[in-house]
């Protein structure tokens, strides 16, 4: 008599997975996902799902839910390409998001998120989440008060900074100046944008940890057809009140916007903010003069040595033969020698007559803290608030906004 081995079910193919950085800090979720997909659901980290979002095992996928929390927003460069990894493979994408703010919840659906749900889950919502995505009806959407909208009611401040030399601290002045900007007035805060128009090597996004969208590159071949819709599409919002045009994800050449296409991006963001802050090249293109004209007043830092005082005179020597508006430059020395150090301020006495110039302002040196606040994407003012650079921005920006306030109420 033969006998026969009893037969294994074949296992079933996971068809949706959880990507978070640690699952276990969802619980409900877990729950959920057991209640709404039996045993067919897997979990994955955010290293892992990159790779594994590259696997052919990843067709069998009908959606992933992406569970983040307001620690991960760190990480959202890494989210918002597992995003797009998964849409990329037709993937659905549920958003499960713990106490995630406005800006980068936008920022996500954006990206390519199909579906919101906050956490914790309210009673069935996931389950209703999993069933739209199946009948393909689009999603509930959390309000959108914090998603850029134009106005169009605004006439603002044009502050463009350069850097005379490299290392000079002109990005460090304008991302710090625009969030100062931003939080000057608590009870009526201004509204502000930063526009970084070093288009091939633009840090902006390093020092405020924000991912490089592919909108920006689309805004800027095409400005001619851009609205001011298209311009604040195309923005990120730090934090709930800094809007920010980052430079584009890809290497492009400096002229792929031309000065009349640059002058119409200007006066689109002056329609709607309040300051437009605008973190400038080091080399000198033909938008520069668009830029210089179109500024209300026009940083330019330098240091205590001999780059900076060669290059400022070759700058002061290229506007003036041109006839441009050599006087809106401020000039900024940034690590000025501090209060006791009489050698170094006779040093900067000296460098100020030589050119022909007048230092205005002097930035002190912030030490390692403003390295450390850049790599890790914040501003001075949360990364190291009494830090002596801060203090010095903060109160720079007190001054033109008080100065901005006066000369609207005189003409208003």
């Amino acid at each position: 008599m033969s006998s026969t081995a009893p037969l294994q079910p074949d296992p079933q193919p996971v068809s949706a997975c959880t990507i978070s950085r640690d699952v276990q800090q969802f619980d409900l979720l877990i729950e959920d996902m057991e209640a709404a997909m039996g045993e067919n659901w897997g979990d994955l980290g955010f290293e892992d799902a990159l790779a594994f979002l590259e696997q052919p095992e990843a067709d069998e996928l009908e959606f992933v839910a992406v569970a983040i929390s307001k620690e991960d927003e760190r990480l959202l460069t890494l989210i918002a390409d597992i995003i797009a990894r998964a849409k990329r493979r037709d993937i659905k994408v549920v958003l499960i998001a713990d106490d995630v703010s406005p800006a980068a919840l936008h920022q996500l659906l954006r990206e390519g998120g199909d579906e919101f749900v906050p956490y914790p889950l309210p009673e069935g919502e996931l389950a209703q989440a999993i069933d739209r995505l199946r009948k393909g009806v689009g999603p509930i959407l959390p309000e959108p008060a914090a998603a850029p909208r134009a106005t169009g009611d605004r006439s603002g401040v044009v502050i463009p900074v350069q850097g005379l030399a490299g290392g000079s601290g002109a990005t460090t002045l304008a991302v710090n100046l625009a969030w100062e900007l931003a939080n000057v007035d608590s009870k009526a805060p201004p509204r502000v944008c930063l526009i970084d128009l070093d288009l091939q090597f633009g840090t902006v996004a390093t020092y405020l940890d924000l991912p490089r969208r592919e909108a920006v590159l689309e805004l800027l071949s095409d400005p001619a057809s851009a609205d001011s819709e298209s311009l604040l599409s195309a923005m990120l919002i730090h934090n709930e009140r800094l809007h920010v045009l980052t430079s584009p994800s890809e290497l492009v050449p400096l002229d792929l916007v031309g000065p009349d296409d640059m002058a119409r991006l200007i006066e689109m963001a002056r329609v709607n903010f309040d300051y437009v802050v605008i973190d400038m090249p080091a080399n000198m293109v033909d938008w520069s003069e668009t830029v210089l004209r179109a500024a209300h007043v026009y940083f330019a830092t330098l240091e205590l040595d001999m780059r900076s005082a060669q290059n400022t005179m070759r700058l002061k020597r290229a506007l003036q033969s041109e006839d441009l508006p050599f006087e809106k430059l401020r000039f900024v020395l940034n690590r000025a020698p501090g209060f006791t150090d009489l050698s170094g301020k006779s040093r900067a006495r000296r460098l100020a007559d030589s050119l022909g110039i007048s230092i205005e302002i002097q930035l002190p040196d912030g030490g390692r803290a403003v390295t450390q606040s850049a790599d890790h994407g914040t501003p001075l003012s949360e990364g190291a608030p009494k830090n002596a650079l801060r203090r010095e921005i903060a109160k720079l920006a007190r001054s033109v906004h008080k100065v901005n306030i006066a000369e609207t109420e005189a003409t208003g």
